[in-house]
């Protein structure tokens, strides 16, 4: 009996000690993928140009001319970090100001063709922030927009010093849309007025639980407890309280829930639950067929820059009524 237990005992030490290491490289290989932050910004510029062509070439020639302007935050722990900003075409008759966040492995400049739909064709002005290891950020991980919802806050209150605007709308995909949503769910500024949000996922745990599915299905669903363990001993912060759904639950602002429904990476079943966790306010949502992961706008650009301008066109009109 004594041999059984022991054995029982290394085999629990055995299971402790792997299951320990697994989510120590889970952690690793989930918040610090490489390349990364100015290593990664060619690679990424090609991305934007692929996305919407000539859209370097249309950031190059509005920052040479001086228009296109760089601004700098500190994060509360203590990290630099870095955003651009641009004016509205017609900055005299602007109506609003949007802040556009990327995705996971990106930076400001994929996400151009959201910048220019805002600015050039919806007369917005734009901030676009890199996130915390992303982009010309600093910073020792990605932040699955958890601890990024809390920099939002600040750069919130920087655009709205630059431009002085009564209308604030975010936009966010993927990991951007994430962070959005779980940025809705603190208090905001009276000027903020609305959120769209682009195939972002309903909790990190989910995510990475799903990801696991995909590129790792022989590990078991406890390593992410371990290294959610981990990356709260590190970061300050754990998987299961990174929710998209339970920040949604706070929302009372207008939003738009835009998703595709190939989308098998963030998978189409999280806007549901995204769109029921809102149950304050206004919402929308708007489902692009045959869409893969951050292809909504790819594969129907005027479609989506209808349903978004619409959205915004609503917003607008419920504050000249005084329904907002």
């Amino acid at each position: 009996m004594k041999k059984l237990f022991h054995a029982a005992a290394i085999l629990v030490m055995a299971f402790s000690l792997n299951s320990c290491l697994a989510g120590r490289y889970m952690a690793k290989f989930a918040l610090q993928p490489t390349p990364h932050g100015v290593d990664d910004i060619e690679r990424t510029r090609h991305k934007a140009d692929s996305l919407m062509p000539g859209s370097t070439a249309w950031y190059d020639s509005l920052k040479t001319q001086g228009i296109l302007k760089d601004t700098w935050t500190t994060s509360d722990e203590g990290h630099k970090l870095h955003a651009c900003y641009v004016p509205a075409k017609d900055p005299e008759n602007a109506k609003g100001t949007a802040i556009v966040v990327h995705g996971y492995t990106d930076n400001h400049l994929v996400f151009l063709y959201l910048v220019r739909m805002y600015r050039d064709e919806f007369n917005y002005n734009v901030l676009f922030p890199d996130l915390q290891y992303h982009g010309y950020s600093e910073g020792e991980e990605a932040q699955m927009g958890w601890k990024d919802r809390l920099d939002m806050l600040k750069w919130i209150n920087i655009a709205h010093n630059i431009f002085q605007d009564d209308f604030m709308v975010l936009h966010g995909v993927s990991m951007g849309a994430a962070t959005v949503m779980m940025t809705s769910g603190e208090p905001m500024p009276d000027y903020v007025k609305c959120f769209v949000e682009d195939c972002g996922y309903s909790s990190v745990v989910a995510q990475f639980n799903n990801n696991r599915k995909q590129s790792f299905g022989f590990i078991p669903p406890d390593v992410l407890q371990s290294a959610s363990l981990v990356t709260k001993k590190k970061h300050g912060w754990g998987f299961w309280e990174a929710s998209s759904v339970k920040q949604l639950a706070k929302c009372e602002l207008p939003m738009l829930f835009i998703h595709g429904d190939a989308d098998d990476f963030v998978p189409f079943s999280h806007m549901w639950e995204n769109y029921n966790a809102k149950t304050k306010g206004y919402k929308e949502y708007y489902v692009c067929k045959g869409a893969v992961h951050a292809n909504s706008f790819q594969k129907d650009p005027a479609e989506y820059k209808r349903r978004v301008k619409n959205f915004l066109a609503t917003v607008h009109n419920m504050i000249a009524v005084g329904n907002l």
